[in-house]
């Protein structure tokens, strides 16, 4: 029987007291693991930005860009604390495809084809609010310090199983990967698009766009969607947990959406 020797058993020892030294916290209070440099990865983001917007077909119709950055200025316009001084930019990418997405350090992409279910103002900031909430509560970071502590596990459990031998050793590593993906990636994805979901919803309310309007978007992406797959082979909630999720919001997020109209936010965005 293959043993683990010192060295394998002071590392694994080494990388627990790592994670220990890691812990963080997400702004909803879910306990985060944080091995990444902010820095460091904002970096990479805005490398891979200039390549998008160097590369990628863009939105040159005024009005639409306009649009776009309406909701998304009213949006950041909200942050607080070390979000108000990051470098939060927007390219649209002329392409019908339905998505939306988030870089580390702010860089946020969005598709043409999202206006095609979000069909006003507050359906468009319930997309933005739910990509700058990646941003704030540190997804990008958790995702890389997961992959990193996933990829030592899978590869020390599979040198274990795998008896040393090379062979079986490749056997085990892609059992194990696979199985990493379905039980560690999928759900821990899922539990970071369900938070950027509570969190979003705030921003937006925060920025005096009508919370409810998320739970519309999201009918109008189920019906956008033909066929989704299932949830446990999905990196995001499927449809309806989404919308009871956002349902689940309301009462907080409601009085947040009147208290900004009582200030005066009032989002003017027409497409």
């Amino acid at each position: 029987m293959f043993k683990p020797t010192r060295k394998i058993r002071f590392s694994v020892a080494l990388i627990l007291v790592t994670l220990l030294s890691a812990c963080a916290s997400s702004p909803t209070g879910r306990s985060q693991m944080i091995l990444k440099s902010d820095e460091e990865l904002a970096q990479e983001g805005a490398r891979e930005f200039a390549k998008i917007r160097a590369e990628a077909p863009l939105v040159t119709d005024n009005a639409t860009i306009d649009y776009i950055a309406c909701v998304t200025n009213a949006i950041v316009g909200v942050m607080e604390g070390e979000w108000v001084d990051l470098n939060w930019e927007l390219a649209i990418i002329d392409e019908k495809t339905v998505n939306a997405f988030v870089l580390p350090g702010g860089k946020i992409s969005v598709y043409r084809g999202i206006l095609d279910v979000a069909k006003n103002q507050d359906q468009l900031a319930a997309v933005i609010g739910h990509e700058v909430a990646h941003v704030t509560a540190r997804h990008a970071n958790e995702r890389a310090s997961r992959s990193v502590v996933t990829g030592v596990g899978v590869e020390v459990a599979a040198v274990i199983l795998g008896g040393g031998h090379s062979g079986y050793t490749k056997t085990a590593y892609d059992t194990l990967s696979a199985g990493a993906a379905l039980g560690i990636f999928l759900p821990f994805n899922r539990s970071q698009e369900s938070e950027a979901d509570i969190i979003g919803i705030e921003y937006m309310a925060k920025a005096g766009f009508d919370p409810r309007e998320s739970v519309t978007l999201w009918k109008n992406m189920a019906g956008n969607n033909e066929k989704e797959p299932p949830e446990w082979l999905s990196t995001h909630p499927s449809g309806s947990n989404r919308i009871n999720g956002l349902i689940a919001q309301y009462p907080k997020v409601l009085v947040m959406y009147n208290d900004a109209r009582a200030q005066g936010k009032n989002p003017q965005c027409q497409q």
